[in-house]
């Protein structure tokens, strides 16, 4: 590969400014993703779009990010990880330009649909950029650990800022803020980043590539409509997928990585992760605003200030996996998300819930930032270089599905209950409950196995993956 992967935690100058190219990037998603949110009502009424198709917004990127994140991630690995990556810069430089240009619902909802296809280009590419550059061990932790911290800021900086950002300059400054940053990472970024490409190319394959996107299409577009057919055709076509990659002498996505239980447990585990705490943050905006009464200032307040002080968390999780390994910071993560939730269940009518509410907001990010970081370390690990594109694309796609199943599923919950506080507390628990559950069952899927020093899931200095990593450059 054509990377530069050092076994030192330490950082050259050239791999700093590779770090603040891709994490810009990164940080520039992020922030975009929730400046639009905060955007949506003065969008649609600028383009004419109707209320009851402002959903559309969002599911029209959804809907290509999802689906075809596996399959860029992997294309990344065959044709060029810088290549996909800066492709998806100028495809999102367009997109970004067409959508704050326009004038219809029609042209507004294709650039949405472009800026889809130009994260899901850049997201898996630019972290398989990171994951070859840093090597495994204590580099690429602490790279982790300040990618879910800038992630994480991002969501939140997105969410003070949006609002004072549209006030003053309307939403097309939404789209139009991401063209400048994009335009400078693309004259950077081909200086700075070298190219990779596999040292014998193998073919694309097209079958297991047409059924898993078909299927993640699918079933994402079942969840947001609430669609049987288009659910059973998903599950349909994700099992012809299964089937495909058992028997395909090139596969997309290999079934011994899908096996590795550092892969299966950690992508588990970051769908419980981004499913659950976005669907708690739009329950609680609810409940925030419908039931204490508070403006959408107060609410932004309320999620920035804990959301801010737990970026911390990504920069303190890096070197708790390099202490304790990425099992425990894990489980211990994913158990704090739960367990912080646990108060919000019994939030009343009143507005002294809020002394409650912030303590356990501010822990909950912390514990739910440290988890991201960790997830990817786990999901990553272990894998031969070649294979990172596949690895990152798989973490990717799990937070993107996450994110976009998270709030269909709890807000269905609680629209099951005739009263609204008492269906944001049905919905919280079972958020609650299957986060812990799932704590204790990433613990057991991760726990060491084999003969003595041949690990998988972490245990000893950094997860005792170090073997795992022999073993797959010696199969590979």
């Amino acid at each position: 590969m054509t990377t530069d992967p050092q076994p030192s935690a330490s950082f050259g100058t050239r791999q700093r400014l590779i770090l603040f190219v891709l994490l810009g990037a990164g940080f520039m998603l992020s922030v975009d993703f929730s400046i639009l949110n905060v955007a949506l009502p003065d969008v649609a009424a600028g383009v004419g779009l109707a209320a009851a198709d402002l959903p559309w917004i969002v599911s029209a990127y959804a809907l290509p990010a999802v689906g075809f994140t596996l399959l860029f991630g992997r294309m990344a690995d065959l044709f060029g990880r810088r290549r996909m990556f800066l492709a998806g810069m100028v495809l999102l430089t367009g997109a970004s330009l067409l959508g704050g240009f326009a004038t219809g619902p029609e042209t507004l909802l294709t650039a949405r649909v472009l800026q889809g296809f130009a994260t899901a280009m850049a997201i898996p590419a630019s972290l398989s950029l990171l994951t070859s550059t840093f090597a495994e061990g204590g580099a690429r932790e602490r790279v982790l650990g300040l990618n879910g911290a800038l992630l994480s800021g991002g969501f939140t900086v997105g969410a003070l800022a949006g609002g004072t950002l549209v006030s003053l300059l309307g939403w097309r400054a939404a789209f139009f803020l991401n063209v400048p940053v994009a335009v400078a990472i693309l004259l950077v970024a081909p200086i700075l980043i070298r190219e990779s490409v596999m040292p014998d190319r193998v073919r694309l394959d097209l079958p297991g590539a047409v059924t898993v996107t078909g299927g993640l299409l699918a079933v994402i577009y079942a969840v947001i409509e609430q669609n049987v057919p288009a659910a059973v055709a998903g599950v349909l076509l994700l099992a012809a997928f299964w089937m495909i990659e058992l028997r395909s002498p090139a596969p997309l996505a290999s079934v011994r990585i899908l096996s590795r239980p550092t892969v299966k447990w950690g992508n588990y585990a970051g769908l419980v992760i981004f499913t659950m705490e976005p669907g708690m943050i739009f329950l609680l905006t609810f409940y925030l605003q419908n039931v204490l009464g508070f403006s959408p200032l107060v609410t932004g307040l309320v999620f920035g200030v804990p959301g801010l002080a737990s970026v911390a968390a990504g920069v303190l999780a890096g070197r708790s996996i390099g202490r304790f390994g990425s099992r425990k910071v894990l489980t211990v993560g994913l158990a704090v998300q739960g367990l912080a939730t646990l108060p919000l269940v019994f939030a009343g009518a009143d507005r002294m819930a809020l002394a409650v509410l912030v303590p356990a907001l501010f822990i909950g990010f912390f514990g739910h930032v440290s988890a991201i970081v960790a997830y990817t370390v786990t999901g990553t690990s272990g894998l031969p270089n070649e294979e990172q594109g596949l690895a990152t694309g798989l973490t990717s796609m799990t937070q993107l599905v996450a994110i976009t199943i998270g709030v269909p599923v709890l807000g269905a919950i609680a629209a099951t209950q005739r009263e609204g506080l008492a269906g944001i507390h049905l919905a919280l628990s079972v958020d609650v409950v299957v986060t812990l559950v799932s704590a204790a069952a990433v613990w057991f899927g991760l726990r060491p196995r084999g003969r003595a020093g041949e690990r998988t899931g972490g245990g000893t200095g950094r997860d005792g993956l170090r073997p795992v990593v022999k073993q797959a450059q010696a199969v590979a």
